[in-house]
């Protein structure tokens, strides 16, 4: 997989995603879970089609910082680039935007797995 592969999606703040709601914090704004939430998915989703069949994805790491609130109403627009691969190691710059301007950024590291090992090795913990 090649540097360069981009992703975007827009989501509008409801009070479900509120920091209020999530347990983050006391304020009715975008929680900071929910935009990592976001960051995750829009990164994610952006390298899906890249992958073979039976792999996926998953989130190893996250450095974000969360610089401006954003209340309910608003649309939040989560922009990621994939920058860096290393073997099966994927690092995202990734960014959120609300109309205001610049609300997050940071970045991400993924790593490309093979959906059932991961699961038998994840289920495997019941024993």
């Amino acid at each position: 997989m090649e540097p360069g592969i981009t992703g975007k999606k827009t989501i509008t703040v409801t009070e479900a995603l509120t920091a209020k709601a999530l347990g983050s914090g006391e304020l009715p704004v975008f929680a900071t879970p929910a935009m990592i939430a976001l960051m995750e998915e829009t990164a994610w989703r952006s390298v899906a089609p890249k992958l073979s069949e039976g792999e996926g994805t998953v989130g190893t790491r996250m450095e974000v910082s969360h610089v401006s609130a954003t209340p309910v109403g608003m649309e939040v627009t989560c922009e990621t680039k994939l920058i860096g691969t290393d073997r099966k190691r994927l690092t995202f710059e990734v960014k959120a935007y609300d109309a205001s301007g610049l609300i997050g950024e940071g970045t991400h590291e993924r790593f490309v797995i093979e959906n059932g090992r991961f699961m038998d090795r994840a289920e495997g913990k019941r024993a």
